[in-house]
């Protein structure tokens, strides 16, 4: 308890200054800290905090001698400024919340915090040079910005809210916020709650705010078609293919010149098929199969070749290079080929002879590798199955290719098995994908589930991207190793491995994170967890704790699989990687000498970021049918878990439906709850109330917003559920 103050309130301490070599240190560090900004004695005197009358004068004898020094300049004739030129950071604009951002630069370890009054109109992801003004006094650096750079887009989809002579576009981005201010004059014809796409014309301060206009209408805000085309737009996502891309594709023949046939291995007499998803469009993998008299196997994994048909130096190739991959939003397709290649020529059809780029093994019943062969063929699938057709074969042991599909099972079971014995992880996280009506509207949400006929795609795929990565790696070209384009995947990070661990405590899982030990205390978790309520959550954390996959040409451990090399071969339909990794390989087959590194890694870099984008966009379409689907349950309660605590809310998952939601702090009214950050927990003044990551809780939506896609709930009683 404290003690109560006297009528004249408390004395206030007076800091004893011990020399003036300290002084003119603190002294130049406060202007120094507050470049730009004047002070006067009294000024100094109160930031140090001794505002005594012998203080004010060491002060000003202090300014004196700083004056002289050239290390302060008078800003008035009773104020003074550092004359220290700024040194200013380059980095990238994170605006987290309405109130702050953070400046994130690849220079410095820590972030900068720049409150959003501090940005000069700076935009989430701009890049913009900061220079630092003081520490908080958590000790963090804060700054402000003194100049943009570089905007990192000048186009935004948001909603228009429209009055009689003017209005506003409310951007869909959580990152951005601020308004845009719009003349009637300049909104396109678009009418009160459309969303568009806006340019910006204007970009605004502090005190006025970012003019637009309209350049594209999407439609009324809630219609399917409006709210997709504003995702692929925010994530600036091709609506179309160019025209001149199209009519290039159209050009090519549907014809498979003999001359080409006799260049390649002819094994279209093998037993062939495919395995793809029931709605699937475009099939760039096929497997084929034959006994051989000594008993072993000869598998063959066959991919659509791709590069055939796409040349270096056409407009095929500019545009797939661009996109570098498919992108697969809830309700459709935004592919890298136009649909002639990537559904017709390239697509290994049932039926129809096709140009192939292989992978063709020798195995016996143990998986065991006696030969391997890489190169161009000519392929004929005799069958195409959906997955469910592929698995009813193969637990009924009877039907269209029972023994071929039987025996490839059994030895894709001990490829796994030899997998798991190297140290790789078995990330099986829940995917959920939406019953749709006929207006894009979901109905329901259901869990996908992945049975032996998908894991026996998935290792045959994995062999022969293992392989292929092996092949070129340990080949040689004198002393020097062949550029290649490997799919890297590093250690994780032991800091978010040991925030995981503490998470899994929660539930009563121990997770050893030790480098040797890990992979295998991972595993040992993931069995552990299935079907149990918690498993979804962990398997995502767990996937978010894990180091983020790239593409390089630097050849090294994919510590997820446990793959000393690896890479991307099976599916060029829809990654630029494998079409360049066809290409890399064919040329080294044919001798020719290691291509330029610098080259290959800038590829390397842009195909990396636009899986990223492609990833979030992804994220963002499944959030928006989330967000519509629990907006249709608002007056029932779920069962959920706490999946995050931060210090403005606490993140919920449901488990029935596999949504993330929020309860606001703010609207917690019981009580004043306090962040725990070091616990990750919130606790109530009062009450002492703690929710902790991991609790289970029971919620019911309070809000759904549509244009930032996101769910706002709040705990209710657990009767409520069955009330």
């Amino acid at each position: 308890m404290s003690k109560k103050r006297n009528k004249k309130g408390p004395k206030k301490s007076k800091r004893i200054i011990k020399s003036i070599p300290e002084l003119k240190q603190e002294v130049l560090q406060i202007l120094d800290f507050n470049l730009h900004k004047s002070f006067t004695v009294r000024n100094i005197a109160k930031a140090i905090g001794s505002n005594t009358a012998e203080a004010k004068r060491l002060i000003d004898k202090v300014l004196i001698e700083l004056l002289k020094e050239g290390k302060i300049e008078k800003a008035s004739r009773a104020t003074y400024v550092s004359s220290r030129e700024p040194e200013f950071i380059i980095g990238k604009v994170d605006h987290v919340n309405p109130r702050l951002a953070y400046i994130i630069s690849e220079d410095r370890e820590s972030d900068i915090i720049v409150k959003t009054d501090k940005l000069k109109g700076a935009f989430h992801k701009d890049t913009v040079k900061v220079v630092i003004t003081k520490k908080n006094k958590d000790g963090r650096e804060e700054g402000k910005v003194i100049e943009i750079v570089e905007r990192a887009k000048t186009q935004f989809v948001g909603r228009i809210d429209k009055s009689v002579r003017y209005a506003f576009m409310i951007p869909d981005s959580r990152y951005i916020h601020t308004d845009f201010f719009i003349n009637n004059d300049k909104l396109g014809g678009a009418q009160h709650q459309d969303k568009v796409i806006a340019e910006i014309k204007s970009w605004g301060d502090t005190d006025r705010k970012p003019e637009a206009k309209v350049i594209k209408v999407l439609g009324p805000a809630g219609e399917n078609e409006a709210e997709i085309h504003s995702i692929m737009a925010e994530f600036e996502l091709p609506m179309e293919f160019p025209e001149a891309v199209v009519r290039e594709s159209e050009k090519i023949s549907d014809q498979l010149p003999e001359k080409e046939i006799s260049k390649r291995r002819d094994m279209r007499g093998t037993t062939t098929f495919t395995i793809d998803p029931e709605d699937a469009k475009d099939f760039d993998d096929a497997i084929s199969f034959k006994k051989l008299d000594n008993g072993h196997y000869e598998i063959g994994i066959h991919i659509a070749d791709v590069t055939y048909y796409v040349q270096p130096g056409t407009l095929l190739e500019e545009e797939a290079f661009h996109r570098a991959t498919s992108v697969y939003l809830v309700d459709r397709t935004i592919p890298m080929l136009p649909e002639r290649l990537s559904n017709g020529l390239c697509s290994l059809r049932p039926n129809e002879d096709k140009f192939t780029f292989s992978a063709v093994f020798e195995l016996d019943d143990n998986g065991t590798i006696h030969n391997e062969w890489f190169g161009r063929t000519v392929t004929h699938s005799d069958r195409r199955f959906a997955y469910e057709e592929a698995q009813a074969v193969l637990e009924a042991g009877i039907g269209d290719h029972a023994e071929e599909l039987t025996t490839l099972n059994s030895i894709a079971k001990k490829l796994k098995e030899t997998r798991f014995k190297h140290g790789a992880i078995a990330f099986e996280s829940v995917e959920v994908k939406f019953k749709l009506d006929e207006n894009g509207k979901p109905l329901g949400v259901i869990p996908k589930v992945r049975k032996d006929a998908h894991k026996l795609v998935e290792e045959y795929m994995l062999l022969a991207n293992r392989k292929v990565a092996e092949f070129i790696a340990t080949k040689k070209k004198g002393d020097q190793k062949l550029t290649f384009v490997y799919r890297q995947h590093d250690y994780p990070d032991p800091e978010k491995l040991s925030t995981f661990s503490i998470f899994a405590k929660r539930f009563g899982h121990e997770l050893e994170i030790e480098e040797k030990a890990v992979a295998k205390s991972l595993n040992s978790l993931m069995n552990e967890i299935q079907g149990k309520p918690e498993q979804n959550v962990l398997e995502s954390l767990a996937i978010r704790s894990m180091a983020k996959a790239k593409y390089t040409t630097k050849n090294s451990f994919h510590f997820g699989l446990a793959f000393q090399y690896y890479t991307h071969f099976t599916s060029p339909i829809r990654r630029y990687p494998d079409v360049m990794v066809h290409r890399l390989l064919q040329h080294y087959l044919d001798q020719g000498k290691s291509v330029n590194a610098e080259e290959f890694e800038s590829k390397c870099l842009h195909s990396s970021e636009m899986e990223k984008r492609a990833s979030d966009a992804e994220r963002a379409s499944i959030k928006y049918k989330q967000v519509e689907f629990m907006a249709s349950v608002e007056d029932k309660a779920f069962d959920g878990l706490v999946t995050g605590v931060t210090e403005w809310g606490i993140f919920v998952e449901i488990i029935e439906t596999k949504c993330e939601g929020m309860v606001r702090l703010v609207d917690m009214t019981d009580d004043y709850y306090e962040f725990d950050e070091k616990n990750y927990r919130i606790i109530g003044r009062n009450n002492k109330r703690m929710i902790t990551l991991g609790d289970p809780v029971t919620v019911r939506v309070k809000a759904t917003d549509i244009d930032k896609r996101t769910i706002d709930l709040e705990f209710c009683e657990k009767e409520e559920i069955n009330g």
